[in-house]
């Protein structure tokens, strides 16, 4: 059994990163606290946190990348729920043992440093879910 700690953060995904994040300031009174670029994933995400949930917005760098996809088809909006679990390749093996398809075979390189990864939605109840976890350690 996987047992995620908690919800690590909601991922919304956004067209303009700069307008979001002034709604969210401005209008909501929460004051981001961190812009990064995830230029594998193609994304730069910003995070706020709201008591004890953590959210990211997802604005695509690339007409091609993932985000920018998502929104050509979904639009804007709920994009992703993310579980803390203790080791992210452990809980994406359990989840394929209960035939749930992956999107990650592994976990990968996430942003504030996280391991992550994804489970696809056909497999979840049309939520696409994410599991993030530890930066994984450097073997040598």
């Amino acid at each position: 059994m996987i047992k995620p700690t908690h919800i690590e953060h909601i991922g919304i995904a956004v067209a303009d990163l700069e307008k979001a994040i002034s709604f969210y300031e401005e209008v909501l009174g929460l004051p981001c606290y961190k812009i990064e670029e995830v230029s594998d994933q193609k994304v730069r995400t910003a995070f706020f946190m709201a008591g004890q949930t953590k959210i990211e917005l997802l604005a695509s760098t690339s007409p091609d990348g993932p985000v920018s996809k998502f929104i050509e088809k979904k639009g804007e909006g709920l994009h992703h729920i993310a579980f803390a679990v203790n080791d992210v390749d452990d809980a994406l093996q359990e989840a394929a043992s209960h035939g749930i398809t992956l999107i990650d075979k592994e976990g990968r390189k996430g942003a504030e440093g996280l391991t992550i990864g994804f489970l696809h939605p056909k497999s979840t109840f049309g939520v696409l879910t994410e599991f993030c976890g530890p930066a994984k350690k450097k073997t040598e």
